[in-house]
Order: C-alpha cells, then sequence, then structure tokens
C-alpha cells in the first residue's frame, strides 16, 4: 500500500487529536488501544547494547515532594554526546514508551511508516541540525532506531495542543522576578506523563537550558536558559487550518534553538520572527535576567494564506485580544478560563506558590499533562507531572533551583548564571 499523503495524514492525526484531548472520563476505544500499547504491561524486550562513549558527561538524580518523584537528567558536551548520554541515561524508560508510543498512534491514526518518513524528511530540512544530531546520538545511547526516535518527534507537528501560560513581573510580583508558567493540556491516554524527565542541557556551545519532558523526546514545550530567557507555548489548531505547512520545524525543535541562542527578549522575537509557523499559535515569550518582561505573540498560518500574520502583544496593552482585561507588568492567554479575576486581585503578590496554586485553577481537567513555573530572573522552577491515577494540578511540585545544582558532586553548580 502507497504511503498516505501528507493532507490525509494530518487529517487523521487531527481527528484523533480531538478524540484524545476531549473529555476522558470515558475511556473509548480509540483512548484504551493507544493506552494499551503505550503503556506496556510486560517488560519490553532489551535495547541494542551500548558500544562506545562518545565523550561529554552525564548524570542522572531525582527531584521528590511527598508523592511525586520525577528524574533528572544533567547532560553535557557536543549536541550529539548530550543526546547519548540522555539516551544512556533513560535507556530503559525510552525502550519502554517510545516503541509502543509510535506503534499506538500509527495505528490508530491509519499511518504507515512511510508516511511519517514523508512528514520528517519535510520538517527535519528545516530543523537546526543541533536537535538532529542529538536525536542521533539519544539513538545510539538508548539503543533505539534513529528512524522510530524521527517518528516521535513527527507526531507533535501533526496534532494540536490546547494550554495556557501567564507571565508576571515587576511591579506585579512581591519581589520583582519575572514569573511565567505553563500548563501544557494533552493527552493522558498517550501515557509520556509515566515517563518523566527534567533535561538540564549544558552545551559546548550556546547557553544552558533546561526543559521539562518525556522519555526519549528532546523537543522543548517550554523551557528557560542560563539568561532568563523562558518560553511557553498555546496551540491554537485546528481543521480550518489545513493544510499545515510542513515545510517548516516544529515550534518543539525550535524552542530548542531559542534557548541554545537567545540572550534577550529582543533577540528571541528576532529569532523567531525567522521561523516560519507550521500552524496557528500563542506563545509567552519572557526575560527574567536583561529586560525583565514578558510579551505574548499569536501566529495565525495555515488555511491558504501566503504568510503568517503575527500579532506581538505587551502588558496592558489596549491592542491585546484580551483587552480590556489586561495588567501591567503581567501577559496571559488562559483561554478564557478565568485567570483574569485572581490575576487583578493579586497583582504586586505574585510568587512561585501563588502562581502554583493560579496553575492549578485553569487546566483543561480530563487533560492536564504537566504544569511548570518558572522563576527566570532567579533560575527556579517548579514541575508537576500527572500520576497515579491523578492530573498535574492535583500533584505535588518538585522544585529545583538551578544556581545549585552539582549533579557531578564537585561541589561547584553545573548550570552558568552569567
Amino acid at each position: 500500500m502507497p504511503p498516505a499523503p501528507i493532507s490525509r495524514v494530518v487529517a487523521r492525526a487531527l481527528l484523533a487529536a480531538s478524540l484524545l484531548t476531549g473529555p476522558l472520563s470515558a475511556e473509548s476505544p480509540k483512548d484504551a488501544g493507544i493506552r494499551g500499547d503505550s503503556v506496556p504491561r510486560t517488560r519490553p524486550a532489551a535495547p541494542v547494547p551500548v558500544t562506545r562513549d562518545p565523550g561529554g558527561s552525564g548524570h542522572r538524580l531525582s527531584l521528590s515532594n511527598g508523592i511525586a518523584r520525577v528524574p533528572v537528567a544533567v547532560v553535557r558536551g557536543t549536541p550529539f554526546q548530550m543526546g547519548w548520554h540522555l539516551g544512556r541515561l533513560m535507556r530503559e524508560e525510552i525502550a519502554t514508551l517510545v516503541p509502543a508510543t509510535v506503534s499506538g498512534f500509527k495505528r490508530e491514526l491509519q499511518m504507515s511508516d512511510e508516511a511519517l518518513d514523508q512528514a520528517w524528511a519535510l520538517t527535519s530540512g528545516h530543523t537546526d541540525p543541533r536537535v538532529l544530531q542529538q536525536i542521533a546520538g539519544l539513538a545510539e545511547g538508548s539503543g533505539q532506531p534513529v528512524r522510530l526516535l524521527q517518528h516521535i518527534h513527527c507526531l507533535p507537528l501533526l496534532m494540536p495542543y490546547s494550554c495556557s501560560s501567564i507571565a508576571a513581573w515587576g511591579e506585579a510580583t512581591e519581589d520583582g522576578h519575572l514569573y511565567q508558567t505553563r500548563n501544557l493540556d494533552w493527552s493522558l491516554k498517550a501515557g509520556a506523563h509515566e515517563f518523566p524527565v527534567l533535561v538540564v542541557y549544558l552545551p559546548d556551545r550556546g547557553h544552558a537550558h533546561v526543559t521539562p519532558s518525556f522519555a526519549g523526546f528532546l523537543g522543548a514545550h517550554c523551557g528557560m536558559n542560563a539568561r532568563g530567557i523562558v518560553l511557553s507555548e498555546i496551540g491554537d489548531a485546528s481543521a480550518k487550518e489545513m493544510p499545515y505547512d510542513l515545510h517548516a520545524p516544529h515550534f518543539t525543535s525550535w524552542f530548542r534553538s531559542l534557548l541554545f541562542d537567545a540572550d534577550t527578549l529582543g533577540e528571541t522575537l528576532e529569532l523567531f520572527g525567522r521561523i516560519p509557523p507550521t500552524k496557528a499559535y500563542h506563545f509567552v515569550f519572557g526575560d527574567g535576567r536583561t529586560e525583565k518582561r514578558s510579551v505574548k505573540v499569536r501566529a495565525h498560518t495555515g488555511g491558504g494564506r501566503a504568510k503568517p500574520g503575527i500579532d506581538v502583544w505587551k502588558d496592558a496593552d489596549a491592542s491585546d485580544e484580551l483587552a480590556p482585561s489586561v495588567l501591567s507588568c503581567v501577559v496571559y492567554h488562559d483561554e478564557g478560563r478565568g485567570a483574569f479575576p485572581t490575576l487583578r486581585a493579586q497583582r504586586g503578590r505574585l510568587n512561585g506558590p501563588r502562581l502554583i496554586d493560579l496553575a492549578n485553577r485553569i487546566p483543561i481537567k480530563g487533560g492536564n499533562v504537566m504544569n511548570a513555573v518558572f522563576d527566570a530572573t532567579a533560575l527556579r522552577l517548579w514541575v508537576s507531572y500527572a500520576g497515579a491515577g491523578q492530573e498535574a494540578y492535583q500533584r505535588p511540585y518538585v522544585f529545583m533551583d538551578l544556581t545549585s545544582l552539582d549533579a557531578d558532586g564537585d561541589g561547584r553548580s553545573d548550570f552558568p548564571t552569567r
């Protein structure tokens, strides 16, 4: 059978995603099928043995808070070396999650390996070579086929997200720090939250950065770098946006590019302007150490538009789509889930714990996979993943202070602060 055309692949992905991200109180046969494949009840086959160490370094530790346990992988070196060590450190989790997840989505979306190859061929030509090199390293370090890892990195390109983000700084916060939230509302049935990992990248070139992620996935759906650049995303795509533009990198890969390279908010926006969006999104981009502010961005694309339309809104912006519900030193996008009254009432007193509480009030219940709150001034973060039958908003948050991270135990912080 010939591979499905890309337009049909996207249509199938949207259909399946609408099933996956809709109400989850009753498990549909499709949900059950994906769940059964993505979280196997038996131990997976052993990956191919690793035969050589390419250099660089990697260390694994764990963060805990009550019942919550989240692995942390700290990897250093070239992109290939960082990928290799991440694969080595998360080898068992990758072997459990990735083959089953790809298999489950292929079956439910009626997609062939060749169709995913075609999607990867289109997007990879526009993807940061550092990300491609890291995937190659991840394959060798984990013992998984590089083709399989390419396929799992295709899936976010074909599927929508529905999330939220809030940023507050300056006179809106109790200490003047820039705090930024990110709710990831996606598919609990895929089971990725059962294999969480916080990845700290210490590249030989470019900025150190941290991304809350999942075993076997190198893209960043949010993250923060050593310069205090913090990134969040909210998906807006629907069937009306088709055809999506696959001649572009997915946002999860170019978020990595921004984390590697951006020093300031101005530079973040300049770099963002060079990247064609694949579909419609909102973003919140912040700078906690130099400009000490955030902006909200809306990207219109797809639907046959000749070029994407980009809107950038600062705080208290009368042109913001949410005006007049806007405040100075605050930007947000919550898809109408009621953040503004709390932001207004707590303005001047916002901090990490209060934004955790607010993030816990506004997820899409039934699909809240992960929540994060970043302090982009002090380089700290709080993260909660769904697990043990609870969604992220119901679970404890683990805490990481990057300035005191010492994974290799040499008595010095691993994460540069200047």
